[in-house]
């Protein structure tokens, strides 16, 4: 590896961080009041820091949150399946309000959550099904820094037995908490300190150090 490429993965980030905010757009999760509220004050938080909150551009959870960033005067991106404003409201019955800028990938929902993460800096996750986990999956195995709220019902409550299962290591890049606030001051540290990763073959390599 040259030098420029060490000294690069060694540098903080210095523009301002997306951070995805992955979770329930439908099911039981988003009719439990508690959970609505959470990911309130995860939108909220995020946008106190300074940050940028990104998401599916998608009912639910993560909207929540988008509305709250919002309130506080935060920048929200939103990611959306669809390839045009009518399709994103009439197909996929999803929320324009919230968002300051919304991609129109026009790649469906599961292509969608592939570039929610790479969009993204780091993703919280809150509640969730098969599609969160799936983009959970992704922001792993591609290095992400991953907050879990495990106050929320879903998949959030099962990450880190999921881990476990498929005999993969943390690596300190996944981070639990019950507290929002708490949660995502540990992203942002995390951002703003931790090192980046690399890849060979397509495949994170942990060759420096995380912190936790």
């Amino acid at each position: 590896m040259s030098k420029l490429s060490e000294n690069f993965l060694k540098t903080p980030f210095s523009h301002k961080h997306r951070i995805g905010v992955m979770g329930s757009a439908q099911g039981p999760s988003i009719v439990q009041k508690e959970n609505t509220e959470l990911a309130m004050k995860i939108g909220a938080e995020i946008a106190k820091s300074g940050n940028i909150l990104l998401n599916g551009a998608c009912p639910g959870l993560p909207n929540d949150a988008a509305i709250a960033a919002k309130k506080e005067g935060g920048f929200v991106m939103g990611v959306s399946p669809a390839f045009s404003r009518k399709e994103h409201i009439d197909k996929f019955s999803s929320p324009v309000d919230p968002y300051d800028m919304i991609l129109y990938t026009g790649q469906g929902l599961m292509y969608r959550d592939i570039a929610n993460i790479r969009f993204s800096d780091a993703i919280i996750v809150l509640g969730g099904g098969m599609g969160t986990l799936n983009e959970f999956s992704v922001a792993f195995d591609e290095g992400r820094y991953v907050g879990v709220l495990t106050s929320t019902t879903g998949i959030s409550q099962h990450i880190k037995n999921i881990i476990k299962q498929a005999n993969r290591e943390e690596g300190g890049r996944v981070f639990y908490d019950d507290d929002p606030k708490k949660l995502v001051a540990k992203i942002i540290h995390a951002l703003e300190h931790g090192p980046r990763v690399t890849t060979e073959d397509e495949r994170i390599v942990d060759k420096y150090s995380f912190l936790v």
